[in-house]
Protein backbone atom coordinates (compact mmCIF):
# COMPACT_ATOMS: atom_id res chain seq x y z
CA UNK A 1 0.00 0.00 0.00
CA UNK A 2 2.99 2.38 1.00
CA UNK A 3 4.67 1.71 -2.61
CA UNK A 4 1.60 2.30 -4.20
CA UNK A 5 0.78 5.61 -2.35
CA UNK A 6 4.50 6.58 -2.90
CA UNK A 7 3.28 6.04 -6.86
CA UNK A 8 0.66 8.00 -6.83
CA UNK A 9 2.12 11.36 -4.89
CA UNK A 10 5.05 10.87 -7.59
CA UNK A 11 2.70 11.08 -10.37
CA UNK A 12 0.92 13.92 -9.15
CA UNK A 13 4.11 15.63 -8.51
CA UNK A 14 5.41 15.25 -12.03
CA UNK A 15 1.97 15.88 -13.45
CA UNK A 16 1.97 19.12 -11.94
CA UNK A 17 5.73 19.88 -12.53
CA UNK A 18 4.99 19.36 -16.62
CA UNK A 19 2.32 21.84 -16.02
CA UNK A 20 4.23 24.62 -14.34
CA UNK A 21 7.34 23.86 -16.74
CA UNK A 22 5.43 24.61 -19.80
CA UNK A 23 3.56 27.45 -18.38
CA UNK A 24 6.51 28.62 -17.06
CA UNK A 25 8.92 28.35 -20.35
CA UNK A 26 5.98 29.67 -22.78
CA UNK A 27 6.23 32.70 -21.13
CA UNK A 28 9.79 32.93 -20.87
CA UNK A 29 10.31 32.21 -24.28
CA UNK A 30 8.18 35.74 -25.08
CA UNK A 31 9.33 38.20 -21.98
CA UNK A 32 7.52 41.26 -23.81
CA UNK A 33 4.08 39.26 -24.09
CA UNK A 34 4.43 38.12 -20.80
CA UNK A 35 4.75 41.73 -19.55
CA UNK A 36 1.87 42.59 -21.38
CA UNK A 37 0.03 39.49 -19.68
CA UNK A 38 1.36 41.14 -15.80
CA UNK A 39 -0.09 44.92 -16.95
CA UNK A 40 -2.84 43.38 -17.48
CA UNK A 41 -3.37 42.40 -14.38
CA UNK A 42 -2.41 45.46 -12.61
CA UNK A 43 -4.68 47.45 -14.52
CA UNK A 44 -7.26 44.93 -13.02
CA UNK A 45 -5.89 45.11 -9.44
CA UNK A 46 -5.95 48.92 -10.05
CA UNK A 47 -2.16 49.04 -9.43
CA UNK A 48 -1.10 50.89 -12.30
CA UNK A 49 1.62 52.17 -10.46
CA UNK A 50 3.38 49.24 -11.09
CA UNK A 51 3.30 49.31 -14.35
CA UNK A 52 6.59 50.08 -15.16
CA UNK A 53 7.47 46.95 -13.42
CA UNK A 54 5.51 44.81 -15.64
CA UNK A 55 7.92 43.00 -17.82
CA UNK A 56 10.49 42.24 -14.67
CA UNK A 57 7.39 41.03 -12.86
CA UNK A 58 6.40 39.12 -15.54
CA UNK A 59 9.73 37.34 -15.98
CA UNK A 60 10.07 36.60 -12.60
CA UNK A 61 6.74 35.13 -12.30
CA UNK A 62 7.41 32.92 -15.39
CA UNK A 63 10.97 31.98 -13.92
CA UNK A 64 9.60 30.52 -10.53
CA UNK A 65 7.06 28.66 -12.29
CA UNK A 66 9.51 26.81 -14.44
CA UNK A 67 12.19 26.33 -12.07
CA UNK A 68 9.68 25.12 -9.57
CA UNK A 69 8.45 23.02 -12.58
CA UNK A 70 12.04 21.29 -12.98
CA UNK A 71 12.44 20.78 -9.15
CA UNK A 72 8.96 18.77 -9.05
CA UNK A 73 9.83 16.66 -12.15
CA UNK A 74 13.27 16.09 -10.35
CA UNK A 75 11.90 15.22 -7.71
CA UNK A 76 14.70 17.59 -5.09
CA UNK A 77 14.35 19.77 -2.13
CA UNK A 78 10.58 18.10 -2.20
CA UNK A 79 9.20 19.22 1.10
CA UNK A 80 10.18 23.03 -0.10
CA UNK A 81 9.43 22.62 -3.36
CA UNK A 82 6.16 21.20 -2.40
CA UNK A 83 5.85 23.93 -0.21
CA UNK A 84 6.51 27.11 -2.74
CA UNK A 85 4.37 24.94 -5.30
CA UNK A 86 1.07 25.27 -2.93
CA UNK A 87 1.95 28.66 -1.93
CA UNK A 88 2.25 29.88 -5.77
CA UNK A 89 -0.71 27.62 -6.86
CA UNK A 90 -2.73 29.02 -4.24
CA UNK A 91 -2.21 32.46 -5.02
CA UNK A 92 -2.90 31.92 -8.89
CA UNK A 93 -6.14 29.72 -7.45
CA UNK A 94 -7.22 32.76 -5.66
CA UNK A 95 -6.37 35.35 -8.65
CA UNK A 96 -8.51 33.24 -11.24
CA UNK A 97 -11.56 33.52 -8.78
CA UNK A 98 -11.22 37.26 -8.82
CA UNK A 99 -11.50 36.99 -12.64
CA UNK A 100 -14.27 34.24 -12.72
CA UNK A 101 -16.13 37.10 -10.54
CA UNK A 102 -15.46 40.06 -11.87
CA UNK A 103 -15.05 38.72 -15.73
CA UNK A 104 -12.62 41.38 -17.00
CA UNK A 105 -12.18 41.55 -20.56
CA UNK A 106 -8.44 39.81 -20.06
CA UNK A 107 -6.54 36.63 -20.86
CA UNK A 108 -5.63 35.03 -18.17
CA UNK A 109 -1.76 34.48 -19.70
CA UNK A 110 -1.34 31.16 -18.08
CA UNK A 111 0.37 29.91 -21.40
CA UNK A 112 1.35 33.13 -22.83
CA UNK A 113 -0.07 33.25 -26.57
CA UNK A 114 0.43 30.09 -27.21
CA UNK A 115 -3.19 28.59 -25.60
CA UNK A 116 -5.45 31.23 -24.61
CA UNK A 117 -8.09 29.68 -21.71
CA UNK A 118 -11.04 31.37 -20.58
CA UNK A 119 -11.45 32.69 -16.83
CA UNK A 120 -13.56 29.71 -15.92
CA UNK A 121 -11.22 26.62 -17.67
CA UNK A 122 -7.77 28.94 -15.91
CA UNK A 123 -10.25 28.36 -13.13
CA UNK A 124 -10.90 25.22 -12.99
CA UNK A 125 -7.58 24.05 -14.12
CA UNK A 126 -5.61 25.41 -11.06
CA UNK A 127 -8.34 23.70 -8.40
CA UNK A 128 -7.19 20.38 -10.69
CA UNK A 129 -3.73 21.42 -9.99
CA UNK A 130 -4.24 22.32 -6.39
CA UNK A 131 -5.91 18.60 -5.45
CA UNK A 132 -2.44 17.03 -7.61
CA UNK A 133 -0.42 19.10 -5.06
CA UNK A 134 -2.16 18.44 -2.24
CA UNK A 135 -1.87 14.76 -2.86
CA UNK A 136 1.49 14.92 -3.76
CA UNK A 137 2.74 17.04 -0.76
CA UNK A 138 0.20 15.43 2.36
CA UNK A 139 1.59 13.72 3.95
CA UNK A 140 4.48 15.35 3.37
CA UNK A 141 6.99 12.40 5.38
CA UNK A 142 6.22 10.14 2.56
CA UNK A 143 7.89 11.81 -0.72
CA UNK A 144 10.28 9.94 -0.02
CA UNK A 145 14.42 10.31 -0.78
CA UNK A 146 16.08 12.19 -3.97
CA UNK A 147 18.69 10.38 -6.03
CA UNK A 148 21.82 12.57 -6.10
CA UNK A 149 22.15 12.58 -9.96
CA UNK A 150 18.00 14.14 -9.89
CA UNK A 151 20.00 17.62 -8.21
CA UNK A 152 22.76 17.38 -10.94
CA UNK A 153 19.75 17.08 -13.63
CA UNK A 154 18.22 20.06 -11.91
CA UNK A 155 21.22 22.28 -11.73
CA UNK A 156 21.98 21.58 -15.78
CA UNK A 157 18.52 22.34 -16.66
CA UNK A 158 18.00 25.57 -14.03
CA UNK A 159 21.11 26.73 -16.05
CA UNK A 160 19.73 25.84 -19.22
CA UNK A 161 16.53 27.92 -18.35
CA UNK A 162 18.60 30.93 -17.52
CA UNK A 163 20.08 31.09 -20.70
CA UNK A 164 16.97 30.86 -22.93
CA UNK A 165 15.55 33.77 -20.69
CA UNK A 166 18.25 35.77 -21.50
CA UNK A 167 18.20 35.11 -24.75
CA UNK A 168 14.44 35.74 -24.75
CA UNK A 169 15.48 38.73 -23.28
CA UNK A 170 17.31 39.86 -26.21
CA UNK A 171 16.10 38.77 -29.57
CA UNK A 172 12.33 38.34 -30.38
CA UNK A 173 10.63 34.49 -29.41
CA UNK A 174 11.97 31.53 -31.21
CA UNK A 175 8.50 30.75 -31.74
CA UNK A 176 5.66 33.24 -32.68
CA UNK A 177 2.37 32.87 -31.02
CA UNK A 178 0.89 36.32 -31.66
CA UNK A 179 -1.02 37.34 -34.52
CA UNK A 180 1.36 38.70 -36.56
CA UNK A 181 3.89 35.30 -36.84
CA UNK A 182 5.40 34.58 -40.66
CA UNK A 183 2.62 33.75 -43.33
CA UNK A 184 0.17 35.61 -42.23
CA UNK A 185 -1.57 38.22 -44.62
CA UNK A 186 -2.54 42.20 -44.21
CA UNK A 187 -6.06 42.66 -44.48
CA UNK A 188 -4.96 45.83 -46.79
CA UNK A 189 -3.55 43.48 -49.51
CA UNK A 190 -5.04 41.92 -52.64
CA UNK A 191 -4.93 38.93 -51.20
CA UNK A 192 -6.65 39.42 -47.79
CA UNK A 193 -10.55 39.43 -49.06
CA UNK A 194 -12.25 37.10 -51.31
CA UNK A 195 -8.86 35.39 -52.25
CA UNK A 196 -8.79 34.23 -48.19
CA UNK A 197 -12.54 33.31 -48.67
CA UNK A 198 -14.65 31.03 -50.09
CA UNK A 199 -18.12 29.95 -50.45
CA UNK A 200 -19.19 26.66 -49.08
CA UNK A 201 -22.65 24.99 -49.82
CA UNK A 202 -24.49 22.70 -47.11
CA UNK A 203 -26.11 19.85 -48.51
CA UNK A 204 -27.99 17.33 -46.56
CA UNK A 205 -28.80 13.71 -47.72
CA UNK A 206 -30.33 10.68 -45.37
CA UNK A 207 -30.50 12.85 -42.29
CA UNK A 208 -26.44 13.72 -42.53
CA UNK A 209 -24.91 17.11 -43.45
CA UNK A 210 -22.01 17.80 -45.31
CA UNK A 211 -20.29 20.59 -47.15
CA UNK A 212 -19.18 21.40 -50.68
CA UNK A 213 -17.35 23.65 -52.83
CA UNK A 214 -18.44 25.28 -56.18
CA UNK A 215 -16.63 23.13 -57.89
CA UNK A 216 -17.68 19.92 -56.52
CA UNK A 217 -21.20 19.75 -55.79
CA UNK A 218 -23.01 16.41 -54.78
CA UNK A 219 -26.22 14.96 -57.44
CA UNK A 220 -29.57 15.39 -57.22
CA UNK A 221 -30.22 12.86 -54.82
CA UNK A 222 -29.20 15.50 -51.94
CA UNK A 223 -31.05 18.68 -50.42
CA UNK A 224 -29.78 22.10 -50.56
CA UNK A 225 -29.82 23.55 -47.26
CA UNK A 226 -27.83 26.88 -47.01
CA UNK A 227 -24.71 28.65 -48.28
CA UNK A 228 -21.64 29.35 -45.69
CA UNK A 229 -18.48 31.65 -46.29
CA UNK A 230 -15.49 30.09 -44.43
CA UNK A 231 -11.65 30.94 -44.60
CA UNK A 232 -10.02 28.67 -46.99
CA UNK A 233 -8.38 25.19 -45.45
CA UNK A 234 -5.40 26.65 -46.70
CA UNK A 235 -4.61 29.68 -44.79
CA UNK A 236 -5.18 29.05 -40.70
CA UNK A 237 -4.87 32.46 -39.89
CA UNK A 238 -7.28 35.67 -40.60
CA UNK A 239 -5.66 38.66 -42.16
CA UNK A 240 -3.83 41.31 -39.55
CA UNK A 241 -4.20 45.04 -39.83
CA UNK A 242 -1.48 47.34 -38.82
CA UNK A 243 -3.69 50.28 -38.64
CA UNK A 244 -0.43 52.87 -40.38
CA UNK A 245 -1.66 56.29 -40.76
CA UNK A 246 0.70 59.49 -42.28
CA UNK A 247 1.43 62.52 -40.25
CA UNK A 248 -2.24 63.98 -41.36
CA UNK A 249 -3.54 61.23 -39.51
CA UNK A 250 -4.93 59.34 -43.13
CA UNK A 251 -5.07 55.69 -42.71
CA UNK A 252 -2.38 54.62 -45.39
CA UNK A 253 -2.28 50.77 -44.48
CA UNK A 254 -1.70 49.64 -48.07
CA UNK A 255 1.24 51.08 -48.14
CA UNK A 256 2.80 48.11 -46.47
CA UNK A 257 0.94 45.56 -48.52
CA UNK A 258 2.27 46.17 -51.72
CA UNK A 259 5.45 44.98 -53.10
CA UNK A 260 8.51 44.27 -50.85
CA UNK A 261 8.29 46.16 -47.90
CA UNK A 262 10.73 46.19 -44.72
CA UNK A 263 9.17 48.33 -41.93
CA UNK A 264 11.17 49.07 -38.49
CA UNK A 265 8.56 49.36 -35.57
CA UNK A 266 9.47 51.35 -32.52
CA UNK A 267 6.56 50.98 -30.01
CA UNK A 268 8.65 53.32 -27.53
CA UNK A 269 10.17 55.77 -29.31
CA UNK A 270 12.59 57.20 -25.99
CA UNK A 271 15.80 55.72 -27.52
CA UNK A 272 19.36 57.04 -28.14
CA UNK A 273 20.81 59.13 -30.63
CA UNK A 274 23.09 55.76 -31.63
CA UNK A 275 19.84 53.25 -32.13
CA UNK A 276 18.44 56.23 -34.27
CA UNK A 277 21.31 56.67 -36.35
CA UNK A 278 21.53 52.66 -36.78
CA UNK A 279 18.05 52.71 -37.88
CA UNK A 280 18.26 55.80 -39.91
CA UNK A 281 21.24 53.51 -41.87
CA UNK A 282 19.05 50.59 -41.90
CA UNK A 283 16.28 52.18 -43.54
CA UNK A 284 18.92 53.66 -46.04
CA UNK A 285 20.54 49.92 -47.02
CA UNK A 286 16.89 48.50 -47.39
CA UNK A 287 15.71 51.17 -49.88
CA UNK A 288 19.27 50.84 -51.88
CA UNK A 289 18.95 47.33 -52.17
CA UNK A 290 15.05 47.56 -54.11
CA UNK A 291 12.84 47.53 -50.55
CA UNK A 292 10.22 49.89 -49.95
CA UNK A 293 11.39 50.58 -46.28
CA UNK A 294 9.07 52.18 -43.24
CA UNK A 295 9.54 53.13 -39.97
CA UNK A 296 6.29 52.73 -37.83
CA UNK A 297 6.50 54.37 -34.63
CA UNK A 298 4.16 54.63 -31.41
CA UNK A 299 3.53 58.39 -31.53
CA UNK A 300 2.51 61.45 -32.83
CA UNK A 301 4.01 63.56 -35.39
CA UNK A 302 4.98 66.31 -33.30
CA UNK A 303 6.15 64.20 -30.52
CA UNK A 304 8.07 62.33 -33.19
CA UNK A 305 9.78 65.42 -34.49
CA UNK A 306 10.79 66.52 -30.90
CA UNK A 307 12.14 63.42 -30.23
CA UNK A 308 14.87 63.49 -32.91
CA UNK A 309 14.98 66.88 -32.97
CA UNK A 310 18.82 66.84 -31.89
CA UNK A 311 20.24 64.50 -34.50
CA UNK A 312 21.98 65.39 -37.74
CA UNK A 313 19.85 66.66 -40.46
CA UNK A 314 21.05 63.66 -42.73
CA UNK A 315 19.64 61.46 -40.09
CA UNK A 316 15.93 63.15 -39.64
CA UNK A 317 15.35 63.65 -42.79
CA UNK A 318 16.27 59.24 -43.72
CA UNK A 319 13.57 59.04 -40.77
CA UNK A 320 10.91 61.63 -41.93
CA UNK A 321 10.80 60.74 -45.26
CA UNK A 322 9.71 56.75 -44.23
CA UNK A 323 7.73 57.69 -40.98
CA UNK A 324 3.90 56.62 -40.45
CA UNK A 325 2.51 55.60 -37.51
CA UNK A 326 0.42 52.98 -35.51
CA UNK A 327 -0.51 51.86 -32.08
CA UNK A 328 1.75 50.47 -28.98
CA UNK A 329 -0.19 47.37 -28.85
CA UNK A 330 -0.42 46.65 -32.34
CA UNK A 331 3.84 47.04 -32.61
CA UNK A 332 4.80 45.30 -29.47
CA UNK A 333 2.57 42.52 -31.16
CA UNK A 334 4.02 42.91 -35.15
CA UNK A 335 7.55 42.67 -32.97
CA UNK A 336 8.32 42.42 -29.56
CA UNK A 337 11.67 43.70 -29.92
CA UNK A 338 11.61 48.00 -29.69
CA UNK A 339 13.43 48.52 -33.48
CA UNK A 340 13.10 45.57 -35.19
CA UNK A 341 11.89 44.73 -38.37
CA UNK A 342 9.61 42.57 -40.36
CA UNK A 343 9.68 41.81 -43.70
CA UNK A 344 6.32 41.94 -46.07
CA UNK A 345 5.66 40.44 -49.40
CA UNK A 346 3.22 41.39 -51.51
CA UNK A 347 0.82 41.60 -48.01
CA UNK A 348 2.05 38.79 -46.55
CA UNK A 349 4.68 39.13 -43.46
CA UNK A 350 7.63 36.77 -44.28
CA UNK A 351 10.24 36.92 -41.58
CA UNK A 352 11.32 39.13 -38.47
CA UNK A 353 14.47 40.03 -36.85
CA UNK A 354 15.18 41.65 -33.90
CA UNK A 355 17.05 44.99 -33.58
CA UNK A 356 20.32 43.04 -32.49
CA UNK A 357 20.01 40.59 -35.44
CA UNK A 358 19.16 43.16 -38.61
CA UNK A 359 20.14 41.66 -41.78
CA UNK A 360 23.17 44.41 -43.09
CA UNK A 361 23.14 45.58 -46.61
CA UNK A 362 24.89 42.30 -48.38
CA UNK A 363 21.72 40.42 -46.28
CA UNK A 364 19.40 42.72 -47.76
CA UNK A 365 20.83 42.31 -51.17
CA UNK A 366 20.17 38.59 -50.51
CA UNK A 367 16.83 38.66 -49.29
CA UNK A 368 15.82 40.71 -51.80
CA UNK A 369 16.45 38.18 -54.73
CA UNK A 370 15.84 35.17 -52.67
CA UNK A 371 12.39 32.82 -53.14
CA UNK A 372 9.75 34.37 -50.57
CA UNK A 373 7.93 30.91 -49.91
CA UNK A 374 11.94 29.57 -49.52
CA UNK A 375 12.43 32.42 -46.54
CA UNK A 376 9.59 32.23 -45.12
CA UNK A 377 9.62 27.97 -44.64
CA UNK A 378 13.42 28.49 -43.72
CA UNK A 379 12.67 31.02 -41.35
CA UNK A 380 9.68 29.67 -39.61
CA UNK A 381 11.57 26.63 -39.03
CA UNK A 382 14.64 27.33 -37.56
CA UNK A 383 13.07 28.95 -34.92
CA UNK A 384 10.62 26.22 -33.98
CA UNK A 385 12.88 23.39 -34.66
CA UNK A 386 15.55 25.32 -31.90
CA UNK A 387 12.87 25.76 -29.68
CA UNK A 388 11.52 21.92 -30.24
CA UNK A 389 15.58 21.48 -29.76
CA UNK A 390 15.24 23.00 -26.31
CA UNK A 391 12.52 21.51 -24.83
CA UNK A 392 13.83 18.31 -26.13
CA UNK A 393 16.84 18.43 -24.11
CA UNK A 394 15.31 19.85 -20.66
CA UNK A 395 13.12 16.79 -20.68
CA UNK A 396 15.38 14.40 -21.63
CA UNK A 397 18.47 15.44 -18.66
CA UNK A 398 14.84 15.76 -16.16
CA UNK A 399 13.76 12.00 -16.84
CA UNK A 400 16.53 9.81 -17.76
CA UNK A 401 19.72 11.65 -15.86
Amino acid sequence: MGYVLLRLKRFCGFATGFVFFLSGIVKLLDPAGAGLVMDSYFDFLHIGFMEPAAKFFGVAFALAETIIGTALITGVWRKATGTAALILQGFFTLLTLLLVIFNPEMDCGCFGEALHLTHWQTFLKNIALCILLAIYFFPSSMLGETKKRKYASFGLVTISVMAFTIYSLLYIPLTDFTAFKPGVSLAAGENAGGDLYEAVFIYEKDGKQESFTLGHLPDSTWEFIRTETVLKSTHKDPPVSLSISNADGEYIDSIAAEGNVIAVSVYDIDRTVAAWNRTAQFLKNAEETGFKPLLIVASQADKFAEEVSDLTPETVGTLMRHICFSDYKTLITMNRSNGGAAFFSDGYLIRKWAKRALPDKGGLSDLFQSNETEELISGSASGNLAFQGFLLYVFTVMLLL
